[in-house]
């Protein structure tokens, strides 16, 4: 049975996700750098919100469509530390310093927002008008699953096609950003900084990886406001859990064969979705099941490695 979301809802929640946007602003105004600790305290309490968002969700709207939004959630936080290994990389190759990363990510969030709303209204639009469009975003989860399975591609910033299109249609100069994504020449004529192209790329990677994970909630749910607000949620929580991942990629190998698995599940659901109705509580329950093993997994190598290390700096 669809739940239908009043447009009083929606006007709240948005109000939400603008004030939360506006108050990290006002939080990192006078702040350069964030350490690790920083960040997760950070992380915490965007996860204490998102919870919170769940639980009002199933006060007012009943629990049923509370799991929906809570297993759209984790499988898109699941899939947003993904992200994150990625957009260090970026920043990496473009050197943008530490003290500006902040900044970059925070526009990165706000583009992120905006351009999932419209692929989120289009799935919708898909899965509204027609009958057999959990067929084709099934195959693409399963092919999403099947990549991560293989491992991500290493990233060529220098000669990539991406930065090459981009750098076509937007004079880049190679001077000092100073903390600017558009500085004016000598000439007069305004030019983007490479803050502004590592802006860019990151925008278009995100929408690359917007195209696997939306029809990938979509085969939780297919109600819009809880796919949007899921999606809305993780992408808020982004930036703060890059600062704390970005660190520790080495711990990544886990992961990816881990979301490997859970979006093979997904796309199977969907697959199946005309012959049999997968329940929200088993999708939610095999969710947090990959997720938990995969991050104790995680840590046990993480542990092992220190330990390995430790021993051999005191040979």
């Amino acid at each position: 049975m669809r739940t239908s979301i009043p447009l009083w809802a929606w006007i709240a929640a948005v109000g939400v996700i603008a004030g939360l946007l506006a108050g990290d602003i006002v939080l990192h105004r006078n702040r350069d750098l964030a350490g690790v600790r920083v960040a997760l305290v950070e992380s915490a309490a965007w996860i204490a919100v998102s919870v919170c968002f769940g639980l009002v969700l199933g006060l007012t709207s009943g629990w049923g469509l509370s799991g929906q939004y809570f297993s759209g959630y984790l499988l898109e936080k699941s899939l947003s530390v993904d992200n994150v290994v990625v957009f260090a990389l970026l920043l990496q190759a473009f050197r943008v310093p530490p003290a500006e990363q902040r900044r970059v990510l925070y526009w990165g969030v706000v583009g992120a927002l905006a351009l999932r709303g419209a692929f989120v209204a289009a799935g919708a639009a898909f899965v509204e008008n027609v009958s057999w469009a959990f067929y084709p975003f099934g195959a693409i989860v399963l092919l999403a699953g099947l990549r991560m399975a293989r491992g991500a591609p290493e990233i060529d910033i220098e000669h990539g096609r991406l930065v090459s299109t981009v750098r076509r249609f937007i004079p880049v100069t190679s001077a000092g950003a100073d903390g600017r994504f558009v500085i004016r020449r000598q000439d007069g004529r305004r030019v983007a900084t490479s803050l502004l192209l590592a802006l860019v790329v990151i925008e278009l990677t995100d929408v690359v990886f917007a195209a696997d994970s939306i029809p990938a909630v979509f085969g939780v749910t297919t109600n819009v406001f809880v796919v949007f607000m899921s999606n809305a949620f993780a992408v808020l929580g982004l930036r703060s859990l890059y600062f704390v991942f970005a660190g520790a990629m080495d711990r990544t190998a886990n992961l990816n064969k881990g979301l490997a698995v859970l979006l093979a599940f997904i796309g199977v659901k969907m697959l199946l979705r005309p012959v049999v109705e997968i329940p929200t509580s088993v999708t939610l329950a095999v969710i947090v099941g990959v997720v938990g093993i995969t991050a104790a997994l995680g840590l046990r190598t993480s542990g092992r490695r220190h330990t390995h290390s430790s021993r051999d700096l005191r040979l």
